[in-house]
């Protein structure tokens, strides 16, 4: 299992940053999401429930992502998923924004992904530290960038 959490400062409004998490610009932070659906329940909730498409190369993933927490205040937002990826890895995402100020967010990022069978597992255990690391921090520089566009 690989476990992560990052933070990062960014010099913007928190409404800017959080409306990238929903699903009209999902594909900005997101760029290999082909499709975002929402097939169950209302976006801003618990229980919420998207099919999604992702391509990674040539291939094509559907799987159904699960919104498991979902907190929208004035200082404080956030939006946990789950998901099973090529049916080998459950994946689970925070996204936790903190307002500092009118002009600066706080973005802490955390997950974990765990192999949900032998293959899984064995893909996780052969694979880098460092290359999940270049995946996390590329999504902060992606969710930082969109987010300045503001």
């Amino acid at each position: 299992m690989i476990h992560w959490k990052e933070e990062t400062m960014i010099e913007t409004n928190i409404e800017d940053v959080w409306s990238l998490f929903f699903d009209k610009n999902i594909k900005k932070i997101m760029p290999k999401v082909e499709e975002h659906v929402l097939i169950e329940g209302k976006e801003e909730e618990v229980g919420a429930k998207h099919q999604q498409k992702y391509r990674e190369g040539k291939r094509l993933e559907t799987y159904i992502v699960d919104t498991l927490a979902f907190e929208d205040f004035e200082d404080k937002k956030l939006k946990q998923i789950s998901f099973v990826l090529g049916k080998a890895f459950e994946i689970t995402l925070t996204f936790t924004l903190l307002k500092i100020d009118e002009t600066h967010t706080k973005f802490i990022y955390e997950g974990q992904n765990k192999g949900v069978n032998f293959v899984g597992r064995a893909m996780l255990k052969l694979g880098s530290q460092k290359s999940n690391n270049n995946v996390v921090n590329a999504f902060m520089q992606k969710v930082e960038q969109e987010s300045l566009k503001f």
